[in-house]
Formats: structure tokens, C-alpha cells, sequence
């Protein structure tokens, strides 16, 4: 099932992508959003039609299709050739950072280039919604299970932030307002393969990254089991896996500027379209 969020920011209406139909929601998820016992209510409503349709949907904003998650884990340089064009060794043990749950934006929100940026890129990611607490797992084999369903995301970063101006840490470059674009759709994981998923991203429709989940260095599972092990994941919770190779700090492409339109897109997850303008201001 595709789940999705539409309206205007901090009043999206949850919704279930039925088809070429579009239901309302309202009357079945709960203020926390999407969960695994929404879908347990949806799924017999659904089979017999018995969800309204949302009126006027198509002339709606796209939001995220989770509405904030708790955390938002992140797995760096998971695929060996973006390693390589980071001018880094493949990692053996799964790299962690975290982004602040105030990044997510929904999927064609536009993004302001931060103050000062002038390294600004895109990251298309696979991110995997946890349905269910997970914490020591006794294998990868037990991780699917905890998982609610799959999105696309883009992890933008700002390279100078986070590699120069760091500190040491990640997080500065991480953490700009509108970082995280997620969606159109939260697909449940009962129609999703992670183990074989296309992502690509365009720049202006110009081609950058184009790869698969087959090239992940850790693999969802691992993913799971591996943060299981150091920390407690909670329904809602948010893991971005990696990006593939075909990033401005490569040094192939120019860095993101304003007008520039990012598009990144997952097999089966829907694509985004984030327009950048530039720097916000107060």
C-alpha cells in the first residue's frame, strides 16, 4: 500500500494512494501518523473500498509522508564507489550520523540554500520507516520485520559544513531547513524488494546518479540488526541507507545553486522534484 500526506504545511491530510483513487484518511490514522496498526485497519477497509475519496486531492501539496519522524539515522559512504569519489576507503563497520527531524520537507518542497553555502549537493536515498522496536536483534534475518515500509529521500549536505567547517562531526553540514526531502509515498514493506531497488537522481534533467540497492555495502538488514545493537529503534524512526556514486563533491558537477531543480527517483517509491532558490531570510 502507497500512504502519502497532502495539503498545506502543518495541515496535511493523511491519505492512501488507492489505484488512480485518492482516501481519505482522517478518520482511520491517528495524530502520530501512519503506524503499524493503521495499516492492520486500512488494508480489509481498503480491499472493499470502504475508505472515502479526498475531494480535490490533485490540486493538493505533496507533503512528507511521515510526518516528523523521532530520529532520522543515517548510514555514510554505504556505497564503495561513492567511498571513492569521497576520497575515503570503503568502511567495515557501517558509519553512523544523525540528522535533526526538523529537516524533512515534503518531496517538491523548494529548499533555500543555506547562508553562506557554496558546496551545496544532493544525496538520493533509500529510507526505511521502522514499524516495530527493535533493539538486539539476534540477526539481520529478524530486521525485516521491524520495518514499516520504504521512501525516497534526498540527504542533502552542505560540503564545506560538514567537512571543513566540521569540527570533527558530520551534523553541521546535515542540518539545514528543508535537508531532508522525503516522499511522495511511504510504501509498505510487504510491496517493497530493498535488496533491489534503482535510484537516480537529475540535475536540471541532467543525468548524475544512477545505481542500485545491490551495490549497498551493508545491506538493510545489516543496517537494522547493526543499530539495534548500540541503540533502541522506535516505530517511526527513520533510517537513510546511503547514496550511490554521482555527487558535486565528486568534482564531476557544479555544486547547487539557486533556480536549480533536483530530481531523484526509487523504483516503486515515486520521484521527487525540489526546486533551490536562494538563502532564506528572517
Amino acid at each position: 500500500m502507497r500512504f502519502g500526506r497532502l495539503g498545506p504545511i502543518g495541515d496535511e491530510i493523511p491519505v492512501l494512494f488507492d489505484g488512480d483513487a485518492i482516501r481519505d484518511l482522517r478518520g482511520v490514522v491517528g495524530a502520530r501518523g501512519v503506524d503499524a496498526a493503521t495499516v492492520e485497519r486500512v488494508r480489509p477497509a481498503a480491499a472493499r473500498a470502504g475508505l472515502p475519496l479526498l475531494e480535490g486531492a490533485d490540486g493538493l501539496r505533496t507533503g512528507s509522508p511521515i510526518a516528523r519522524p523521532g530520529a532520522i539515522y543515517c548510514i555514510g559512504m554505504n556505497y564503495a564507489a561513492h567511498a571513492a569519489e569521497s576520497g575515503s576507503e570503503p568502511p567495515t563497520s557501517p558509519v553512523l550520523f544523525l540528522k535533526p527531524p526538523n529537516t524533512v520537507v515534503g518531496p517538491h518542497d523548494p529548499v533555500a540554500i543555506p547562508r553562506g553555502s557554496t558546496r551545496t549537493d544532493w544525496e538520493v536515498e533509500l529510507g526505511v520507516v521502522i514499524g516495530r522496536t527493535a533493539l538486539y536483534l539476534d540477526s539481520p534475518d529478524q530486521a525485516l520485520d521491524h520495518v514499516l515500509g520504504y521512501v525516497a529521500a534526498d540527504d542533502l549536505s552542505e560540503r564545506d559544513f560538514q567537512l571543513v567547517q566540521s569540527g570533527g562531526q558530520w551534523s553541521k553540514g546535515k542540518s539545514a531547513p528543508g535537508f531532508t526531502p522525503l516522499g511522495p509515498w511511504l510504501v509498505t514493506g510487504d510491496e517493497v524488494d530493498p535488496r533491489d531497488l534503482r535510484l537516480t537522481s537529475r540535475v536540471n534533467g541532467e543525468p548524475r546518479q544512477d545505481s542500485s540497492t545491490r551495490d549497498l555495502i551493508f545491506d538493510v538488514p545489516y543496517v537494522i540488526w547493526h543499530l539495534s545493537q548500540y541503540l533502541r529503534l522506535d516505530p517511526g524512526d527513520l533510517i537513510l541507507t546511503g547514496t550511490p556514486e554521482g555527487v558535486a563533491l565528486s568534482g564531476r558537477f557544479p555544486y547547487l545553486t539557486d533556480g536549480d531543480v533536483v530530481e531523484v527517483e526509487i523504483d516503486g517509491l515515486g520521484r521527487q522534484r525540489t526546486p533551490f532558490t536562494a538563502e532564506m531570510r528572517r
